[in-house]
């Protein structure tokens, strides 16, 4: 029987995205469960606080894995790096976030040796250093999730589903996000999500402020036929999401999130939107619902999603790259 890597994931006791119980389980259904299935994983979680001592390391473990390259998720404080030549991974979060949550600063403390995460690789480089290494991995669609879906029949067509945060339409916020936060900006991350949720056959359902939470968002996507998946910059999961519930995804695809990468074809497999189309594309499903194109679209997306973005195939590539480095 091949040998496992032993694998030690470190992550902050106190990280809500870690806990089972969180709005949003998409990382522990990647890192706390997925990681687990595979064969050639060992994994010893490590939930500590502000510090940890790895200086013993190099006898118990091949590979160290952390949560995120900060302070949030992640201890800050590492003891006894120096005395180990093991090799460091760490997810990346949102790369706009790089510079206020000091992730140069954690790179030193660490010794990071490779990021992983689901954004093209530049997305990462336009806010990190070109010598830092990092890999694209599409994770957290947990496969399980998403084996029941709904006949289109019995779901709503005559509305677009819009979900997650938006962008505020009053003037002096948008004003004062711009000029101290402009980076950070919900309003420009989230550009052509906040100005969908203005059609009147959009119905835009918040991040919180609903029962669809915890592992309960794909019975959101169930109810609708059409979704909406759009960020400016990167791609998100909702991009794998929607799809994987098998709804007719119009998924935005420009310049900056290269959304192409995550291989879905226009009028194939999703409907590619953007800032000057998406009112037309929207009106040529709304206008003939009943076509079976878009059946075959939903289809197919789902079944790319599910085929090639889910957990267990980005825990592949995870302990790929792993092995690459020990």
């Amino acid at each position: 029987m091949e040998k496992k890597i032993r694998c030690a994931f470190i992550y902050n006791k106190k990280n809500e995205f870690l806990t089972g119980r969180f709005f949003d389980n998409t990382y522990y259904n990647f890192f706390i469960k997925a990681l687990r299935r595979n064969q050639r994983l060992d994994v010893k979680n490590y939930p500590v606080e502000t510090k940890i001592d790895v200086s013993e390391f190099n006898d118990k473990h091949d590979v160290i894995l952390l949560f995120d390259n900060n302070y949030i998720g992640t201890p800050h404080d590492v003891i006894g790096r120096e005395k180990i030549d093991i090799p460091v991974i760490s997810r990346v979060g949102d790369p706009h976030w790089a510079k206020k949550l000091h992730s140069k600063e954690f790179h030193d403390k660490w010794k990071i040796d490779y990021y992983f995460g689901f954004q093209h690789p530049d997305s990462f480089y336009q806010f990190y250093p070109n010598d830092y290494k990092y890999k694209t991995i599409i994770f957290g669609l947990e496969s399980s999730l998403y084996q029941k879906v709904i006949p289109f029949r019995n779901r709503i067509k005559s509305k677009i589903l819009n979900s997650g945060a938006i962008g505020t339409s009053k003037i002096f916020p948008r004003i004062l996000s711009k000029i101290k936060n402009p980076e950070l900006d919900i309003n420009i991350h989230y550009k052509l999500r906040t100005l969908c949720n203005k059609l009147p056959y959009v119905v835009h359902t918040p991040t919180l402020s609903h029962e669809y939470v915890n592992d309960k968002y794909p019975e959101l996507l169930n109810k609708y036929f059409a979704a909406i998946a759009a960020t400016t910059y990167f791609p998100t999961i909702k991009y794998w999401e929607i799809p994987a519930a098998e709804c007719l995804t119009f998924m935005e695809v420009n310049d900056k999130n290269k959304a192409e990468y995550l291989g879905f074809e226009d009028n194939k497999s999703a409907i590619f939107i953007n800032e000057q189309n998406y009112t037309e594309k929207f009106e040529e499903y709304l206008h003939d619902t009943e076509n079976k194109k878009w059946e075959e679209i939903a289809h197919n997306g789902r079944t790319h999603a599910m085929n090639y973005l889910n957990n267990d195939r980005a825990t592949e590539s995870l302990v790929d790259l792993m092995e690459e480095l020990i």
